[in-house]
């Protein structure tokens, strides 16, 4: 594909390719890269601003990490108009701004068919993947995460939509007591149903994805395990102002809230230690905009409310909006506004956490989603008394600010994908 097109296409092109969504991956070689350095008020490591738990922090000039995911994919065999590709992927992070003890791992390994005609055109995979990871990208939410190793089926055209469907083995690990030798484990089979792109008005369509998590081992070792799943509808319009608005409404139970283990996020399996009465519903709605070549803009509002038994229940609750304008063809400016409240589980106070970015940027493009960007940025926190000790806990530079609630961090930033 060629390389200048991608830098100017659509969000739901451009970061299903950065961010491997449920459609597969182009023939080439494509990933994702960001990294940076930057210092803090307190003149020590680089500051990033969030309350940690059950939320997520607004990301422009707010990622202390490292991180790299890239491969290559390409058709090995074609038979009848069956194309067979294969793809592999390695991924590493670091939670500080440098790569140096980063680990390499293996992130994707599968082959896939294209076009089978008793599958009405569709696709049959097998192996390791990224599979239905769409996120709201100021918050690097993947609001509903398939990943994982296993098989399935996908783009099956049934009726107005397409269905797939894929099974994985979550968490496959087990351990042995010394003594008794008896063998636990945590692991969980998982079952994933996409029913997408089906339309409902002019320029919109649902998707709807459901998961069904049925817990393995021995309930007398380790604890009671549990089932679980989830549910997810989204609404996706195209063409609001040259850009797209998702609104979704998502609710899972026990490991379907992907709480615990594995990558945190519904659509994955969570412990299957979570009974029942440990609950997640979200809401939310992300729209871009891009109404003229040299203006674009993302706002997201979301409401989410975690329950249990055990810990209560708590809401976080966030909106933020990223504006842009470009000056040139190669450098704009970027300002990024976000605002998060978390409801205290004993009915305390509520914690509250403003964070404002603004970043000079050199990019290829004017466009909101123009990548490369080499960013400068200065980012401002401020924060109640109620949040002092998350937001010090959350810090990668440590409990730096003390009982104090505000905060500076500046430095340079890479994010590009290809």
């Amino acid at each position: 594909m060629n390389r200048i097109i991608l830098k100017a296409l659509p969000a739901a092109i451009t970061l299903a390719l950065a961010c491997g969504s449920a459609y597969a991956d182009e023939e080439g070689f494509h990933g994702y890269l960001r990294a940076g350095a930057g210092t803090s008020s307190t003149h020590g490591p680089q500051s990033c601003f969030g309350l940690g738990g059950n939320t997520m922090k607004y990301r422009l000039g707010n990622e202390c990490d490292s991180y790299f995911e890239g491969g290559y994919t390409k058709e090995i065999a074609k038979v009848d108009g069956v194309s067979y590709l294969a793809t592999v992927w390695a991924d590493a992070y670091n939670p500080n701004s440098d790569f140096a003890g980063a680990k390499l791992e293996l992130a994707k390994a599968y082959v896939e068919a294209r076009g089978l005609d008793f599958l009405n055109g569709g696709t049959a995979w097998i192996g390791k993947r990224y599979y239905f990871r769409p996120d709201i990208h100021m918050l690097d939410l993947q609001y509903i995460n398939f990943n994982g190793t296993g098989g399935g089926i996908d783009q099956y055209k049934v009726g107005p939509g397409k269905i797939g469907y894929a099974f994985f083995k979550d968490n496959d690990a087990t351990s042995t007591d010394p003594v008794t030798k008896v063998v636990s484990t945590t692991a969980a089979t998982r079952q994933n149903f996409i029913y997408q792109d089906v339309p409902v008005n002019a320029g919109g369509t649902m998707d709807f994805a459901a998961t069904i998590i049925t817990a393995q081992g021995d309930d007398t070792i380790k604890g009671t395990k549990h089932n679980g799943w989830q549910i997810s509808v989204f609404h996706k319009q195209d063409k609001v102002f040259g850009g797209a608005n998702t609104f979704g409404i998502q609710y899972g139970v026990g490991p379907g809230t992907g709480i615990g283990v594995g990558n945190d996020r519904i659509g994955a399996s969570g412990s299957t230690l979570l009974g029942s009465d440990v609950t997640r519903l979200r809401v939310f709605d992300d729209v871009w905009v891009q109404p003229s070549e040299n203006f674009g803009m993302e706002f997201v509002a979301l409401v989410q409310r975690d329950k249990s038994d055990a810990g209560g229940s708590t809401t976080w609750t966030s909106i933020g909006a990223r504006p842009v304008y470009a000056l040139t063809k190669n450098f704009k400016l970027q300002m990024e506004l976000g605002t998060d409240r978390v409801t205290s589980p004993t009915g305390g106070p509520a914690q509250r956490l403003t964070k404002i970015t603004f970043a000079p940027t050199i990019s290829a493009g004017p466009g909101l989603w123009s990548r490369p960007e080499l960013r400068a940025y200065v980012t401002y926190g401020k924060w109640n008394d109620a949040a002092t000790a998350a937001v010090n806990a959350n810090n990668n530079s440590g409990p730096v600010y003390g009982n104090n609630t505000s905060g500076a961090s500046y430095g340079v930033q890479l994010e590009t994908w290809f």
